[in-house]
């Protein structure tokens, strides 16, 4: 086990592939806009420079645990950052849509393994005392850098140019690459571990399948699509057939061994529940912020970035605390705090202020940062140290999955319930209304003409997209509350060392 200057290091370089990576997933999003007007496609067209990313990224992440079994934990990860970094800068000289589109399907394959392994390293570098504090650094990386992303993309884009947001990952990924080089140890490989073939093609199809549906689920209108439906139903089917076959093969690429421990197993339930949560909201506050309440691009990323500034906070707490206080008494608040943050949003209005959104960010980061720092280290806590990369990639892949279903499933609700208020609301549209005819004689509206028709219409689809806003902050507050009860599931981690 590494100590002192190594281990620092480690730490640190380590923390600059997991912000390289956790900033890609949201950083690209800002440029899209650009990217769009620079490669001459439509939106639909420049939607698969994120999907591609996102379906690499899933189908490849449940590789890392067979990877690493076989060639050794360095030797991939040194590949994965360069690939990774070498990836990056293709995406910014990308003169067309096909380039950037396989470019970034490149990105994902070679992104998928970094935060697992990162956080398999970490681990295996810290002892079990200090694995509180090994996952408070190495959260804040994986929690922070999606936050944050859009403010920075915003800023690159907005002051130079959309090649920047991949070219950023230059510096962060030379300095993780020499950090590793020098100090990282090897892992034993085991050249006897076959590759399950069939499995790997069983989870790649369901998983990809899947990542596509909700991908592109909301813009080609959900199930009324043939696409959409054929993608569900592979999905189902390989996932039900992936899970058959692992318990009947004799050497499964995922071993069932690994889901007998409870704590793991209840571990990647509850991550699949934050990953909901924690990019479900940034991916409703910032149309929330521009198109209802006015904010330009700049103004929305810094009212945003208290929210990863809560987030890191807490990490820091829990790092300290760690070892001293029981890690699911930590969990309870992080819900508690994550929940109260919702319903104060569920209570916004179209007249909010600057310091409501800034305090239920930071109340929202603070419970987020409680969460998942002790979560991450209850669910490794009696896990064998053997099945560490494979549980850190199926930990990971969990969050994304979540994520995925979290940004799909509030987008959906979102369209949803705005056409429903509008029709409750346009009911009230008429003569008998007393509120309106006080309007109309106060020269506020003006019934008899078709312009004046128009802009009563635009008022009432504001208000009804305003309160869908409010309806979709308070069912993830419903999700986060329904997640409690899986802390009486989780066992308190052992006092005796883990089997290697």
């Amino acid at each position: 086990m590494p100590v002192g200057i190594q281990r620092a290091m480690i730490t640190v370089s380590v923390m600059l592939t997991t912000i390289m990576q956790a900033l890609d997933t949201t950083i690209a999003n800002v440029a899209i806009p650009h990217m769009q007007g620079a490669m001459g496609a439509s939106l639909d067209q420049i939607s698969w420079v994120l999907t591609s990313y996102i379906v690499a990224a899933a189908i490849f992440m449940p590789l890392t645990g067979f990877l690493t079994s076989r060639f050794g934990r360095k030797r991939v990860f040194l590949w994965a950052v360069v690939g990774f970094t070498l990836t990056s800068m293709l995406c910014g000289a990308a003169q067309n849509l096909p380039e950037i589109v396989f470019f970034r399907l490149l990105q994902g394959i070679f992104g998928a393994s970094l935060v697992p392994l990162s956080q398999s390293v970490l681990l295996d570098s810290y002892p079990r005392e200090q694995h509180g504090s090994a996952m408070a650094i190495w959260g804040v990386g994986v929690m922070v850098g999606p936050i944050l992303g859009p403010s920075l993309g915003g800023f690159l884009t907005e002051y130079y140019s959309w090649r920047w947001v991949f070219y950023i990952n230059l510096p962060f990924g030379m300095l993780a690459w020499f950090g590793l080089t020098a100090f990282l140890r090897d892992t034993p490989i085991n050249r006897s571990r076959r590759f399950d073939m069939l499995g790997f093609g069983l989870l790649s199809l369901g998983l990809g399948a899947l990542q596509l549906m909700l991908d592109r689920g909301e813009s080609l209108d959900w199930f009324t699509s043939r696409e959409v439906i054929i993608e569900a139903m592979l999905a189902c089917l390989a996932i039900y057939l992936f899970t058959v076959h692992i318990f009947t093969h004799a050497h499964p690429f995922i071993e069932p061994a690994i889901f007998r421990d409870r704590n793991f197993s209840v571990g990647l339930l509850f991550i699949f529940i934050v990953g909901i949560i924690l990019l479900a909201t940034m991916a409703l506050m910032p149309p929330y912020m521009q198109n209802l309440l006015g904010y330009p691009v700049i103004d929305v990323g810094n009212l945003l970035a208290p929210r990863g500034g809560g987030t890191m906070v807490a990490m820091l707490i829990v790092g300290r605390l760690s070892g001293k206080v029981d890690l699911r008494h930590l969990i309870l608040l992080g819900l508690l705090m994550t929940s109260q943050s919702l319903w104060e949003m569920s209570r916004f209005s179209t007249d909010v202020t600057d310091w409501d959104i800034i305090c239920t960010g930071i109340t929202q980061g603070l419970g987020l940062g409680f969460i998942f720092v002790p979560l991450s280290t209850i669910t490794f806590s009696t896990l064998a140290a053997h099945f560490r990369d494979e549980g850190t990639a199926l930990f990971s892949l969990m969050r994304n999955i979540g994520s995925s279903i979290g940004i799909s499933f509030v987008v959906a609700y979102l369209a949803q319930r705005s056409q429903a208020n509008h029709a409750s609301l346009a009911d009230y549209i008429n003569p008998f209304n007393q509120g309106l005819q006080h309007a109309v004689e106060a020269g506020v509206y003006n019934l008899s003409t078709p312009q004046g028709l128009s802009i009563i219409n635009a008022e009432v689809t504001r208000q009804a997209t305003t309160l869908a806003y409010l309806q979709d902050f308070q069912m993830m507050m419903f999700i986060t509350l329904a997640a409690i009860p899986l802390l009486i599931l989780l066992k308190a981690p052992a006092k005796k060392p883990l089997p290697a």
